[in-house]
């Protein structure tokens, strides 16, 4: 494998130069597919939680959801406790909700295609090396976005304490959703770009 690679005009682009535009490029790829979800969801999300939860933190409970990353309700009373997952894509039903599973590998794939065309990938190994670092860009995003979307309250009834909260679950929204996503998706992106494009 060449240790550089070719742009779409014939400059020379080191390999250091593809994996910081490809991590870059994961960012953006994250920013879209939120972006879409919104469009797609944001009704459905007002309708749900109307003035409860900002409209933004719906939106991403969704996104997460769409990663098939679940998301998770705490709640203590007194000295209970106890915690819950929810899939909200899934106890929708709608239309456009059931679209948001679609989005992320679409924009991933999209995002990967980009890549490697321009970057005129010749190989398969080429394919790897611009695909894979989308993930390192995903993964911050994605990472900092299931902490930032927590919704938390807290309040006391006749003197007893009472708390809760609603996030994505960390763990799978990192492993799953920031890595092995666009892991799969961006570099089957440039991968099929390789391979068609050699035909």
């Amino acid at each position: 494998m060449a240790s550089q690679l070719s742009t779409a005009n014939d400059g020379a682009v080191s390999r250091g130069s593809s994996v910081a535009a490809s991590a870059g490029l994961g960012v953006l790829a994250a920013a879209i597919g939120y972006l879409v979800s919104y469009v797609l969801i944001v009704d459905e999300v007002r309708d749900a939680f109307g003035g409860d939860v900002a409209d933004w933190k719906g939106v991403a409970w969704y996104f997460y959801n769409a990663h098939l990353v679940d998301v998770e309700t705490t709640g203590s009373f007194g000295g209970f406790s106890g915690s819950s997952t929810v899939d909200f894509i899934a106890e929708s039903g709608s239309t456009s909700a059931t679209l948001l599973y679609v989005v992320p590998p679409l924009v991933l794939l999209g995002m990967g295609a980009m890549l490697a065309r321009q970057w005129n990938v010749a190989d398969i190994g080429e394919a790897v090396t611009v695909g894979t670092p989308v993930t390192i860009g995903y993964a911050v995003v994605v990472g900092l976005g299931a902490l930032v979307a927590e919704s938390s309250s807290e309040g006391s009834f006749f003197g007893i304490e009472a708390s809760g909260s609603v996030a994505p679950e960390l763990l799978p929204a990192i492993v799953l959703g920031g890595i092995l996503y666009p892991l799969v998706f961006a570099t089957a992106g440039a991968v099929l770009v390789a391979v068609f494009g050699s035909r």
